[in-house]
């Protein structure tokens, strides 16, 4: 009887002890399990703060990317900034020279177009004149025509009276005189091609010399030191030669159209001589 109680008790006890241990490990679980929980709710909400930073900080630095850009500028707009860069003191008579230069060339131009005509027909139109009119009439389409070769007919039939040696000295002197108008103002135009290059290294000279007072008065040399006299000897040399470069494609068109004008003036004076003799005007 004492076995059997015993037994009871001891397999009473065990199973006290291991519900008792069941029971403590149940709380012990559910308290790691929140653990775990707000541990990981932790982490998410350190990962999500973290994702926010770093997407602000991304886009403060768009933005600071987006700030530090320069704006587009066009062609006007970078002539006027390299223009003020490059000290106005000197670009502005290189651009004087180059407006004035630009200026007479086009008046150049307009001047030997407009002095540019039909040559064929117009010694067609004052051999009809002389067989139908006589010298007069001639002399009057020749007044009614503009341009060089129109003036040196009107001198040679105004002389015709006096015979075919006045008649063509006449020719040559007036026409020396017409050369002369075709080619005024070109000296000038030489002069502005020749000048802008000079005013353009002058500034160079006077950028360098400023780079070099600035080193002496800083003590050291750097790029920040010697950048703003550089800049301002390098742009001052590139418009010079922009613009004599300009002039000089001008000057070359308007020497080679004169060149056009002298040899239709030759030759319309040979055959202002030969009509003249044909219609046995002049002996």
């Amino acid at each position: 009887m004492k076995n059997v109680t015993k037994s009871l008790i001891l397999t009473l006890a065990v199973v006290f002890g291991i519900t008792v241990s069941s029971y403590a490990k149940t709380p012990k679980s559910n308290t790691d399990n929140e653990a775990k929980t707000e541990l990981a709710s932790d982490n998410a909400s350190d990962n999500a703060s973290g994702n926010n930073v770093a997407d602000a900080a991304k886009a403060g630095k768009e933005d600071k990317k987006a700030e530090g850009e320069e704006p587009q500028l066009d062609f006007i707009q970078t002539l006027k900034q390299k223009y003020i860069e490059g000290d106005p003191l000197w670009m502005t008579p290189v651009l004087i020279c180059m407006i004035i230069g630009i200026a007479l060339s086009i008046e150049r131009i307009i001047y030997l177009n407009l002095s540019t005509i039909n040559t064929e027909k117009f010694l067609n139109d004052v051999e009809k004149a002389l067989q139908n009119g006589g010298v007069d009439a001639a002399k009057e389409v020749c007044r009614n025509t503009r341009g060089p070769i129109a003036s040196i007919f009107y001198q040679g039939l105004d002389r015709s009276e006096e015979g075919i040696d006045m008649v063509e000295k006449s020719v040559v002197s007036y026409g020396g005189v017409q050369m002369g108008l075709m080619e005024k103002g070109l000296s000038w135009l030489q002069l502005f091609i020749a000048l802008s290059p000079m005013l353009g290294f002058l500034g160079t000279v006077i950028g360098m010399i400023q780079a070099f007072d600035k080193i002496v008065k800083d003590g050291q040399v750097s790029p920040t030191t010697v950048a703003d006299g550089i800049k301002v000897a390098l742009l001052t040399t590139v418009f010079g030669l922009i613009s004599a470069m300009f002039l000089q494609v001008f000057y070359n068109y308007i020497t080679a159209k004169i060149d056009d004008l002298v040899n239709e003036m030759e030759n319309a004076s040979i055959s202002l001589i030969d009509i003249l003799l044909k219609n046995k005007v002049v002996k």
